[in-house]
């Protein structure tokens, strides 16, 4: 695990959560990074991503610290504007820092007032704890109903990145999904890691889908440094970014809530990567067809009629639909196969689902999702409690 040069990690349970397991991190740089960010584009937002989005604009797009607190979104409340206000200012005091460079995210329950104390007392003690190897207690700190930590790295010309993410469940991007934190000692100025996390977004985040539900608080942050004075060249970066920002998508639909099984979406044919990313996401956020691959069903039926509804124009006689490599329609008919032999082929852990459109149309599209289960109603049926 070779981590990006100038920055410290810090985390502790303070309370936040039910479970006594650590709920508050902080992520350093040590000195002042570019910053770019994408949030949720919910018209309900949680204060914490109203206040980091103001932060960047006041700064010109530039942070030297990011706090995360999981087991409550502060998100409406009547005091989640001044929760997040108090709890940055608190952090600037301690880390030597102006306010505005302090960028805040939450996550847990909508709806429940939180005690800003719980935070402010537990600073200078998260501060103290800071060190630049403590980048996978951040990782787990942020979790709320996933199952596994997920984070990813990679490099660009010598500079590292490093991704942590979290998110199981309310997974629907419309920009980006979740909180995702990237770190890199990359040299790349505010504009030009704002412009290229805005494509790896939408070859990543924005391919991905649990449950067709967006959160109040989704939050991406990239944070460079140039701590390792390597200035790579520009495709160099944006290749790198989209690697990190890609495993950390497909690791959460791994692990949503409930889910049994990864599936990736492939569509082809299509007359532009809009319509496939329509047709491909109508497929995604399909019970039905989520529900047959969790059962092992091939039906591939319910993949068709959730890419006529996506709103996008294609010609059903030239769709070819195959199953873990297997075609079972062809030209929007039934194709013949072994029913038993493909059931077999669908209880494997990684399903694939490809949908071609015949024909002279360019445009393409993978997605990410997950089958669904009855876990999935047992895990959100109680959240609260």
């Amino acid at each position: 695990m070779n981590l990006p040069l100038g920055f410290r990690y810090s985390a502790l349970y303070a309370g936040i959560r039910k479970a006594a397991k650590p709920d508050l991190a902080l992520i350093v740089s040590d000195a002042p990074a570019s910053a770019a960010a994408v949030f949720t584009t919910n018209r309900v937002q949680a204060a914490p991503v109203k206040l980091s989005r103001e932060n960047l604009a006041h700064t010109g797009g530039v942070a030297r610290a990011v706090l995360v607190n999981a087991g409550n979104a502060n998100c409406a409340t009547r005091t989640g504007a001044k929760v997040a206000l108090a709890t940055t200012r608190a952090a600037a005091k301690v880390l030597g820092c102006k306010a505005a460079e302090i960028l805040p995210s939450s996550t847990g329950v909508i709806g429940m007032e939180l005690d800003p104390a719980l935070i402010t007392d537990a600073l200078p003690a998260l501060a103290e704890g800071l060190d630049a190897g403590r980048f996978l207690d951040c990782a787990d700190a942020i979790l709320t109903t996933d199952l596994v930590r997920k984070v990813a790295y990679a490099e660009a010309g010598g500079a590292r990145l490093a991704g942590m993410t979290k998110g199981s469940g309310m997974i629907h991007p419309g920009m980006a999904t979740t909180l995702a934190y990237v770190v890199t000692d990359a040299v790349v100025s505010p504009t030009v890691l704002q412009s290229c996390l805005k494509v790896a977004v939408g070859r990543s985040y924005n391919r991905l889908s649990v449950d067709g539900d967006m959160s109040t608080n989704d939050t991406l942050l990239v944070l460079a440094n140039g701590a390792s004075g390597i200035k790579p060249r520009r495709e160099e970066f944006q290749a790198a970014l989209d690697e990190v920002c890609q495993s950390l998508a497909k690791q959460i639909a791994r692990d949503g809530e409930g889910a049994k099984k990864f599936v990736e979406i492939e569509v082809s044919g299509a007359k532009d990567e809009a319509a496939a990313t329509r047709i491909a996401r109508a497929i995604a956020n399909s019970p039905l067809v989520k529900t047959a691959i969790a059962g092992s069903d091939a039906n591939w039926g319910r993949i068709l009629c959730a890419a006529g509804y996506s709103g996008a124009t294609f010609e059903p006689e030239q769709v070819d639909i195959y199953l873990q490599g297997v075609k079972v329609c062809r030209k929007g008919l039934a194709a013949p196969f072994d029913e038993a032999a493909m059931k077999r082929r669908l209880d494997e852990k990684d399903c694939s689902i490809r949908f071609h459109i015949g024909g002279d149309g360019s445009g393409s599209c993978r997605f990410w999702t997950c089958d669904l289960t009855h876990g999935y109603i047992d895990i959100n049926a109680s959240y609260r409690t």
